[in-house]
Order: structure tokens, then sequence, then C-alpha cells
């Protein structure tokens, strides 16, 4: 008897350690939390709104209707790297280019040289169609941020998929059975003249293999297991570039997740998710933008990561519509690239912004070529529009070969150096990268009569579009504060490693470059020394100096602060007739590091229109027809998001020029916010809590042994901290702080109660 209850007890407590085990991927709904949920309601009909998952190197788009299921399936290196034939032109250099720009010749360049193509393009990869039985309908669709999981539910049970975080391949559990499966190739594919795919088909699934230009060749496992009560599909894409064979690597791959399992598989699937949302968390009382903030954090962990392609302008979700995706989906380095990759930083998401860096540290040789064979200098220019490889392509040449882009790209370098004061990542990669850089625009510039350095061609993205009016008299105030920037920024570098002699250089070639053009002695910022801007435009190419550069901001001289006033005030007489979905958050941006707290508000809130129900941004307002004339664009890129998550950094924290703000420009509705272990400039992770519209909280660790500067964020109020920390006249706290040491601050008790 005594047995008996033994073994009674042994398969309760198995059953009970079962469904514990379980747990992981069995959340009751009273456990989610909506600010990490996408609900969308069934159908969704257009692949641009539906629900994204990916891995970093591998993305999938899972929508459909009624009992069918659609899984867009793509991959970031699926390339058609035929070079773009207007750069095979005999004769076309950077020569040529300035010569008949100057000429006035710019109609008879473009006929000459800007030859149209339709590669080098990003490929879309191919769709996988599940037919389920008769009878079962789609209710709606989800996308649990916080696991990285996608469901669709059904009226009984749900669909589940993922795309694993640590395993090559993505996972779909499907209630019962499936009807029909199969594999569709994107109609682009072979308008760019490859042959069709070949599909294959065996009892444990079907494959896709495509022959593309230049030998590449690319392959879609499916394979398929029934398990009880559901049908286990696992998807594996591999290219020729990884092995000789991706046919057999690909069906291994599915084949081995297939015999692992989908409990295993999605248990250490969901422990990098949450080891990524550890990273860093915001608490703002706006349920719109926080959800929207989080599903930018989550494109980060399922678009970009270390080992894998950086984002192009549509990350690992190319267009499935059988054509090609808009602007070929390349990185475009005029401001797609820059804004998709400003986010990363604060969140703590260095892994990230690290597959960024190192992509294009691995294309510094192909740069340094480009700068020697095309504009006949030495160091570094990177394209304005660029392929996979590197090379330039796109034909708006004022844009497409403007040198500066490359400065802009640099300043991802000094950033990281500044947000981890790596002193290796400084002395390995980003005071060489941004030098080679500098060197390459110091040698194309030649003195004017007053000793200045100039250009031979300016421009400002995308001022004039690609006329003749395009070329601006030298230099633009894109081209001029990029210079001035990089020049300072590597001189700080210099100085952090000790260099001297670099130090004086760079110093000494900033002083020969004019001062930022204005209309007058305290007046709006120009176009170019000779051009103010007179309509509305989407590009904020002449106020970089302000956001992101910070060389005008609201702590410098006076003349700085009336540039700016005047600067934002014409943007604001002008209106935004003509502007894109970014240039709604790229100006929350601004408006949050000039102080403007509320305007940057609702700069977030017009940016928000600009959005699908999905969150995808799109380049135009969606319901707000009279925010922009583009109201009928529907192209998505994902730069928008990213600065649109940067603009609640910037009203929550900001570290420029070597001081730490907390709620710098936070708007007057967010009376209760917080946030935890957001990275600052110096190396520092910040925490604090704002109630009832008083900062009550603050923590500050540091990860290297630093000065830290930090603004009194609690203003008048008394505080109490368990750090000595000095006060200076200036409403600043100072403190000499140790790698690991804590420092608290809090409001007195007495006041915050």
């Amino acid at each position: 008897m005594n047995y008996l209850k033994a073994a009674f007890l042994v398969i309760i407590v198995a059953v009970i350690q079962t469904v514990i085990s379980c747990s992981s991927h069995i959340t009751s709904k009273s456990e989610i939390d909506p600010a990490f949920q996408l609900n969308l309601t069934a159908p969704i009909d257009k692949w641009d709104e539906a629900i994204p998952l990916g891995n970093g190197l591998t993305g999938g788009l899972l929508w459909g209707k009624e009992n069918i299921i659609d899984l867009s399936l793509d991959r970031g290196d699926l390339w058609d790297l035929r070079p773009h034939p207007a750069y095979t032109v005999p004769g076309l250099t950077y020569e040529t280019i300035r010569r008949m720009a100057l000429a006035g010749k710019a109609d008879s360049l473009n006929k000459r040289y800007a030859i149209a193509s339709d590669y080098p393009t990003k490929m879309p990869g191919c769709r996988l169609v599940l037919t389920l039985p008769a009878g079962i309908k789609a209710e709606s669709f989800h996308l649990d941020m916080k696991r990285g999981l996608g469901t669709i539910a059904l009226e009984e049970n749900d669909v589940e998929c993922f795309f694993s975080a640590v395993k090559p391949v993505a996972i779909m559990k499907i209630p019962g059975s499936i009807t029909n499966l199969k594999l569709v190739a994107n109609e682009a594919v072979t308008k760019l003249g490859n042959k069709p795919a070949r599909i294959e088909r065996d009892e444990k699934g079907i494959c896709l293999i495509q022959d593309a230009a230049l030998g590449l060749r690319y392959v879609f496992s499916v394979r398929t297991k029934r398990i009880k009560d559901y049908t286990l599909i696992a998807i594996s894409i591999v290219t020729n570039r990884e092995t000789n064979d991706p046919l057999e690597l690909a069906r291994k791959q599915a084949g081995k997740a297939l015999t692992t399992g989908y409990k295993r598989l999605f248990d250490e699937h969901v422990k990098w998710w949450n080891d990524f949302w550890a990273r860093s968390s915001v608490n703002i009382p706006d349920p719109v933008i926080q959800q929207h903030y989080n599903l930018v954090q989550y494109f980060y962990g399922a678009a970009s990561r270390k080992g894998a392609p950086p984002m192009p302008l549509q990350g690992v979700w190319t267009a499935d519509a059988g054509s090609l995706p808009p602007w070929h989906g390349d990185y475009h380095n005029d401001l797609n690239t820059q804004l998709t990759y400003w986010a990363y930083l604060e969140s703590n998401h260095f892994d990230q912004g690290v597959s960024f860096l190192d992509f294009m540290w691995s294309l510094k040789p192909v740069h340094e070529e480009f700068a020697h064979n095309f504009f006949g200098t030495k160091g570094i220019v990177v394209p304005g529009v660029m392929a996979f490889d590197g090379k330039p392509m796109g034909i708006w040449y004022q844009y497409t070969l403007s040198p500066t882009m490359g400065a802009w790209v640099a300043q991802s370098f000094y950033w990281h150096w500044r947000y981890t004061m790596d002193l290796q990542f400084l002395k390995e990669r980003a005071y060489p990268y941004c030098s080679e850089i500098a060197e390459a625009l110091a040698g194309l510039m030649k003195p004017d009569k007053n000793g200045k350095l100039k250009l031979a061609l300016s421009s400002s993205p995308e001022i004039h579009n690609n006329t003749q009016q395009a070329w601006l008299t030298p230099n633009s105030n894109f081209d001029l504060a990029l210079i001035r920037w990089i020049f300072s920024a590597n001189a700080e570098m210099a100085e952090a490693l000790g260099m001297a002699d670099a130090e004086i250089h760079w110093k000494d070639l900033l002083k020969s470059m004019d001062d930022l053009a204005v209309e007058d002695e305290d007046g709006k910022l120009l176009i170019s020394p000779d051009e103010p801007l007179k309509e509305s435009h989407r590009h904020f190419s002449h106020l970089m100096a302000i956001y992101p550069l910070g060389i005008l901001n609201i702590e410098g001289a006076d003349r700085d602060r009336k540039i700016i006033k005047a600067s934002l005030e014409q943007i604001d007489m002008l209106g935004s007739k003509f502007w894109c979905g970014y240039s709604f958050s790229w100006m929350a941006c601004m408006r949050a590091r000039v102080g403007q707290p509320g305007r940057a508000l609702e700069s977030l809130k017009d940016y928000m229109d600009c959005t699908l129900r999905n969150g995808f941004h799109v380049n135009g307002p969606q319901t707000r027809k009279e925010l922009s004339d583009y109201n009928n664009m529907r192209a998505f890129t994902l730069e928008g998001n990213f600065a649109a998550a940067q603009a609640v950094h910037e009203m929550l924290l900001q570290s420029w020029g070597n001081m730490v703000r907390v709620f710098p420009a936070t708007p007057e509705e967010w009376k209760d916010v917080s946030f935890s272990q957001l990275r600052a400039e110096g190396g520092f992770m910040v925490s604090a809590e704002r109630k009832d519209g008083k900062t009550v909280m603050v923590t500050v660790t540091a990860t290297v042994d630093q000065l830290l500067r930090l603004r009194n964020p609690f203003g008048k109020e008394e505080y109490e901290s368990d750090s000595n920390l000095k006060k200076l006249d200036n409403n600043e706290l100072q403190c000499e702080i140790k790698k690991g040491q804590i420092i608290k601050l809090k409001l007195k008790e007495k006041v915050y109660k």
C-alpha cells in the first residue's frame, strides 16, 4: 500500500513538473503586458502589415486570411551584386562630374552617365503558404515582443511561429494537420533575369533552390513532422556563401530542429530574449508611444545581430509583392543607416549596433579603393547610396557621391566609443576609421582666397533633387557641419590616445574651415553661403549642426541659442508640407535636444500617423492627410522607427558635452515616468524615476573609471545621496567614480511624501 502511495505521488510530482516546464510558452492572458503585445485583427492581406519576426540574419512576415497562412521569408545577404552599369562606364570619375557640374551641364551628365538599373539590389526571398483544413479560420494575429513569438488565434487553438534567436532556423507549430504546403518564388527575382526557382519535394518537406547572378545560390528548406495533435515545421535558409552545398545544409539544419523539438528550441529562444530585455527598460504614461518604443527595441533584437548583416532600408523584411523593394532595399548613407542605428546606444543594446560598425569596418578596403580610384584622394570615401558589397549605386550624383556622407557614418564609431569608453575600440576602430574619413575630406578641399578650405562640389540632401541647382555654392551647411564635426571629434580622440601631434593637426584643419553660414549675424542657418531655405523640405540637412552633431546647442553662446531659435521658427513657418515620416521623428529628437519637450511630443505623435498598424514606418501620413503632401506614400523603411525611439531617449536622458542630464526634456503630460539602465556618454548606466512631475530617484553606475558630471536632477528640491557629490555654481554635481561603483540620489523623504 505504501508503495502504491509513493508511486502515485511520483506521478503527481511528474505532472506538476511537466506543467511548470511548459510555462515558458503557455502564458495566461492576465500575465500579458499590453505594452509588449501587438494585436491585429484578421485578415492581414498585405505583406507590409504582417507580424514581423526575425533573428538578425533571417526574417519572416506572418500574415494571411481565412484558412490560408502566409509566411514571407527573407535573409539579410540575399543580394544581386552585379555592379551598377553607371559605375562601369569608362571616363566616369569624380573629376568628370566636377567639370560637368561646374560647367552647368548637369543634364548632359545625367544623360551620359545616369543609367537606370535594376541592380545591384536587395532581393526578396520567397513565401511559405500553408492551407489549413476547411472550416478553420484565422481570427487574429499577435506578436509577443517579450518572447519573439508570433501567433495566429484560431477558433480553438493557436498557430505559433518564432525565428530562433540562437539557432539558424524558424519554427512553426500548427494545431492539427495541414492540407497543403508550398513555397512560392518571388517574381521579382526572375524579372532580374534569373532562371525560375527549382522546387523539390520529398516525404519530409519541400525545398526551393534559386540560382542568381554572379553564382549566388540560396535554398529555402521546409521540413515537417506530425507530433500527436500538432504539426511541427522547421525552416532553414542557406546560401552558398557559407557552404558549397546549401541544399544539404538547409535540409540538415531543418531536420535537426525537428529532432530537437519545439519545447527545447523555444526555451533557449526565450532565454535569449529575456537577456535582451534585461538590458534596459523605459516606462512612460503614453500607451501608444510606449508600445511603439518597445516595438522598436524588438526590431533591434529581431533584425540586427552581431555577426549578421546590418539593416538596410527594410531590414530582414524585404517587400513581398512581386516587385523589387523600394529604393532597391539599399544602404542609404544620407540619413537612413545613421538614423537606424541612433537608438541602440542609450538602450544598451551594443550587440545590435556592432552589426553596423563591423560591416562598415569590413568595407574599409573597398572604400579606400573607391577614394583612390574614383575620387583621386587618400583615406576613405563612403558612397551615399551603397550595395551590400560597399560599392556605389544610385544616380543622383549630388548625394550618392557626396564624400561627406562618410563623416556621418563615422559619427557612429565615435558615439560607440563615447558610450562605452572602450579604449581598445577607440584605438583600433573609432580613431582609425574617423581619421581616414577626415583625411579624404581634407584631400578633396582647396583653400579659397581667404585661406578657408572648400570642396570643389557641395550639396545638401536632398535639396533641389537631381538638378543643376542641387550643386550648391561650397560649402553647404550640411557639408561644413560634418567636416567641422569630424575634425573636432578626431582632435578629441587623438587627445584621449595621447597623440599630441595628431591633435594639433586636426585642430589646425578645424581653424581652416568657415563658420556655419547664417542669414545674418544672429539669423537662420542657410542651406549654403548664398541660399536660404525657401520651402518645406523632408531632410533637415542644413540643421545637422543642431542635431545630431550638436555643434550648436542651447548651453552654448547666446548667438548659438539665437541661431537655433531662428532656424526652428523658420521650420515652423514653412511647415511640414514636404516632410516624410522620418522627418517627424527626427524633428522630435531635435526639439528634445533644444529643450522643447512639448514640441518634441507633438512631433512624435505626428510621426505615429506615419506608421502602419503593425508599427512599420512608411514615408507618408496615413490618416491625417494635412500633415504632408506625401500622404499617399506607403513605401516602408525602418529609419523613422528608430529615430522615434531615440526621441524618447532624448526626452529622458541626454549626455552630450560630458554632462549627464536626467529628464531634460520630459513633457508636462508625462507626470510619472521612469527608466532603468539607459546608457549615457562616459560609459555610465543611469536609472531614474519621476513621480507627479518631480524627479524622486536617480542611480548612476560606472562601467569605467570616470568623472561624473551630473546636472542636478532635483532642481531646487532637497535631495540626499550616498556619495560625496561636489556641488558647483552652475547646478552641476561632480564626483570621481570607479568602475562598478553605484551612486544613488533621491528626493528627501519629507518632500517625496
